[in-house]
Parts: structure tokens; sequence; C-alpha cells
């Protein structure tokens, strides 16, 4: 994995500036039973006719997850959206078990021109434990699925994967193969179980050894000939782990990324999450889930530009603080807006594992003053 300072082109971005605005709660359960226990870590894209979708993950009693398709008007704690039907309902092998606990988790959709199609990835949570998923649309209200994504091609471990979020373009592989891009992370065994007994266990490991953003590569060539060739991975390479400063229990992929600009640098930025243990004092350590801004470099997405040495978003306010999951932001979605000006995009986050706030990112040049 290079560091940014071996990257040779962070330079012009060391003096990043960014600002962030709350724009309020998008979405709360309504009273459905599909949404008894939260809707949350939505997905985001315009629709071909311009319009704005998310697809939240809705957890109905006894933690089974369906991904609905909502389209979002106004901002600003005047949110007005409209729950149409369901994008995914558990209905595969790969996302039903017989005990509770299953479904169709936590979606990212990238439209990808050269495919001229929506790609959505999900966790698929069924009789193996979390799986990485595709699921593909021509209108982003229409979906197929792709089936599970396959590892045979990469040296990645198979098991447990969460966090996985297209790029929208091809990019250059390590080893120089024109592909398709995505996001994933491996889990740590220990944490799937109990993540917080974990924590005394992973704060002993390595850094670069903990859960952390992991880069897979599909050839292109075969996918247009055959969509279902996205699900085959043919590289996959770690690009960012868990550091000291923050984000120090293990690392994850959270919004697609989109094409930036910035001190005569063209990468692809994106948000991530971090996780770091709080509290102690004798008793078990709490979680904060917090997120940050990551830039790569735009042919070789594995070279890092940039990342948020802080947090760009924490737990403030009472949604994001207590919830079913306590401080918990949790980006997954990224709209750009070029109608407010460069560089500003709205996140769409999970609050608290229970509902949906939106922020308003304003990214300036190196040195343009904003803070």
């Amino acid at each position: 994995m290079l560091s940014p300072k071996q990257s040779g082109t962070l330079d012009s971005l060391e003096q990043l500036q960014v600002r962030v605005e709350r724009l309020g709660t998008v979405l709360a359960p309504g009273g459905d039973a599909t949404e008894a226990g939260g809707v949350l870590n939505p997905a985001a894209t315009r629709a071909p006719g311009g319009e704005l979708l998310i697809y939240p993950r809705c957890v109905a009693e006894g933690n089974i997850s369906r991904v609905r398709t909502v389209r979002v008007a106004g901002e600003l704690d005047k949110f007005d959206c409209e729950r149409l039907d369901f994008a995914l309902v558990p209905e595969a092998p790969y996302e039903l078990r017989p005990h509770p606990g299953y479904g169709c988790e936590d979606p990212r959709v990238t439209y990808i021109p050269v495919l001229e199609s929506y790609v959505m990835a999900y966790t698929a949570f069924g009789p193996d434990g979390p799986r990485i998923a595709v699921a593909i649309s021509s209108d982003a209200y229409h979906w197929n699925r792709l089936g599970l994504v396959r590892f045979a091609g990469s040296a990645n471990v198979v098991g447990d994967d969460k966090d996985a979020a297209f790029f929208p373009e091809p990019v250059l592989s390590p080893k120089g193969r024109k592909c398709l891009a995505f996001y994933h992370r491996p889990m740590l065994h220990l944490s799937s179980v109990d993540g917080r007994a974990a924590i005394p266990m992973i704060e002993r490991m390595p850094f670069e050894d903990r859960e952390s953003i992991r880069i897979g590569y599909v050839p292109v060539g075969p996918v247009l000939k055959d969509r279902s060739n996205l699900c085959n991975v043919a590289e996959s390479r770690q690009v960012l782990c868990p550091d000291e400063k923050w984000g120090s229990i293990k690392i994850g992929a959270g919004t697609p990324p989109v094409r930036i600009t910035l001190g005569g640098t063209t990468g692809w930025l994106a948000l991530f999450h971090g996780v770091d243990a709080i509290g102690g004092g004798g008793q078990a350590p709490s979680i904060r889930y917090a997120a940050g801004i990551v830039i790569h470099d735009l042919e070789r997405p594995d070279r890092i530009l940039y990342r948020s040495p802080q947090p760009v978003l924490t737990p403030e306010t009472n949604e994001e603080r207590r919830g079913v999951v306590d401080n918990v932001v949790f980006p997954t979605g990224l709209d750009p807006r070029p109608d407010l000006g460069d560089h500003v995009y709205d996140v769409y986050y999970g609050q608290g594992d229970y509902s949906i706030g939106a922020a308003r990112l304003f990214v300036g040049e190196p040195g343009n003053g904003a803070t």
C-alpha cells in the first residue's frame, strides 16, 4: 500500500479545506412493520430523469433487512420522501437463513456509463454470514441480481466481507489491467462474533492487520460481453488501513467515489468510516463511528493522494449519539451538487443505526479559507 507521501502527488492537497453543514434528518421509521428496527444506511443516486433516489436498509423485527427505493425532494429539515417499492427483498439462497438476522443490507449504488447501468453492491446476509452481492439496473428503479462476488481469481481470503461500493469508471489495477473497481472490507472473525469484546485484542494487532479498505478489480472486457462477469474478481489490494489518529479499530468504505479536481490534481473522492474505542474506565469500551475523506489517484486508485487527518463528520446530534447503536454516523450516499457550486456534495448517512441524516460537504481548494 502506498502512503500519501509515497504517492508523490499529495503536496498540492496537504492544506485541503473542508466544511460540513448538517441538513437534518431525512427519513426515520414511519410505523410500518418493515421499518420497526430502523431505516438506515442508504445508497443514493440520480435517476435518468434527474430525480434523487435513496435506497435505505429497512430492518424488520428479527433483524430481517430489505432495500427500499425512496424518491426524495426538499432539504434542510423539510425533506419530502416518497416510499416506493422495495428494490430488493431477501429471496436468493445467499440472502436467507432459518434463524433471525438475514437479508439485504447497506447498499451502495453507482452509475457506470461504460455499462449504461446502475450497479448496486450490497451485503447479502445469509447462511454463510455477510457476503458481497451485486444487482444491476438500467433505470434505477428495477433491479436484477447478478449474484455473490467471487474472489477465486484474487489472493483475497474468502470469508465475511462488507462495505462494497463501485467506482464509476474503469481504472488500472496494480497489475496494469483495465478494470472496474470496488471497495470492500474483509472482516476479522473475532470482531464478527462480538465486536465490542474484541477491542482489546484488536488494539494489540498491527494496524495493517486490522479490518481495512481493499479495492477489488474486475477486468472490464469480460463484463462488456456478459454482465454476470461483474462478480468475477481478478485482483484485490489493501489500500487504506487503520491508524493511530482516528479510525484505529477498523475502517471501511462509505460512499462510492466521485471524480474531483483540486490543486491541479484529479482523482476520486469518497467518504469512508472509521471506528474508535471511547470510554473505558474499567468497563468494556464503547465505540464511535465517524467519517472522513479519501482521495485516490485517477488511474491507479490503489495510490492514495489524501486521507483526512481527522474525521469531517462525528456523532453530535441526539439522533447520531443515541440509537440502536450509539455514536454512529455511517456515510453511504454521495450526491454531487454542481448547482450549488464547485465541489459541493450532499452526504447521506445512517444515524445511530436507526435513521437517515444528511449533511452538505464543501471541499475547498487548498488554502482558500474554507474551514
